[in-house]
């Protein structure tokens, strides 16, 4: 049961939380020094990796200060420590040694996956989605919602009778796509709550529903537009997702391969014997 999310923590963590080793003098300034030791543009960039999401997506620039200010403050605690004698401490040494461990990890799996990343497995992963993409329909649809069953079924009939059902959408209906003619553009099968989703579906190309389609968010007077096989996205939209699915798929498969040719023994939390658990 945890395993997948085990793996998928990993993966996740693989190449945000780990940059190439260091680069060039040229492509790594000094951006500021403490008691002399030096803090490189790259020590920023990995410091960054470790900011919260909505920080790590602005620019470098944007956080410079708060990133200096912080990894000033790390170098001058850390040199306090080495005073007092902190490094020889076993506890530190042990998890020192844990550490250690976690990055030899992720750097080794970073450059393992990406040599296997070639542009060939890209191209037949794009090539997959293309196919998949083939397959699925799309609609176009307009929809009024309303907060009763009474109010849909009299705008049903109102639409039986010729009214413009873009119109009675604009006048009637509550959902914020009312201003657009209750437009809601080309949708895929799933994307829309179940029972929205299927009554679309359901219906031909200009047909308008027979009866009101209840949801969480109300009562709904479906119209369907157009339908269409769904547009496959081109290679670089997808090139960032394409790599990161194969790079999990990769690094599951050579984590397995080594669990495979160890020997692993488990034991419970107690230390005994895990064949001890199920009795």
């Amino acid at each position: 049961m945890f395993r997948p999310i085990l793996v998928a923590a990993v993966f996740m963590t693989l190449f945000g939380s780990v940059l190439p080793f260091r680069a060039l003098a040229a492509e790594n300034p000094v951006v500021a020094t403490v008691n002399g030791e030096n803090i490189h543009r790259s020590d920023l960039e990995e410091a960054r990796t470790r900011l919260p999401e909505s920080y790590r997506q602005v620019p470098l620039d944007a956080v410079y200060g708060i990133l200096v200010k912080s990894l000033t403050d790390t170098k001058l605690v850390a040199a306090e420590a080495r005073k007092a004698g902190l490094e020889n401490d076993p506890g530190f040494k042990e998890r020192l040694a844990r550490v250690e461990e976690q990055l030899l990890e992720r750097a080794y799996l970073t450059g393992y996956i990406q040599k296997q990343i070639t542009k060939e497995k890209l191209d037949k992963a794009y090539a997959k989605l293309r196919a998949e993409t083939a397959k699925k329909k799309e609609v176009r649809a307009r929809h009024i919602l309303l907060k009763t069953e009474k109010e849909a079924r009299d705008v049903i009939a109102e639409i039986k009778k010729g009214a413009d059902f873009a119109e009675l959408a604009k006048k009637k209906s509550i959902g914020p796509s009312a201003g657009q003619g209750g437009d809601l553009g080309y949708f895929a099968e799933g994307r829309m709550v179940p029972d929205f989703s299927k009554a679309a579906f359901a219906l031909k190309k200009g047909e308008v529903t027979e009866t009101p389609v209840k949801t969480q968010f109300g009562w709904h007077v479906i119209k369907v537009e157009d339908k269409r096989t769904a547009a496959a996205p081109s290679f670089e939209e997808v090139k960032k997702e394409l790599s990161a699915k194969l790079a999990r798929t990769i690094g599951s498969a050579y984590l397995n391969k080594l669990r495979n040719k160890a020997k692993i023994v488990n034991f419970n939390l107690d230390g005994s014997p895990l064949e001890d658990a199920g009795k």
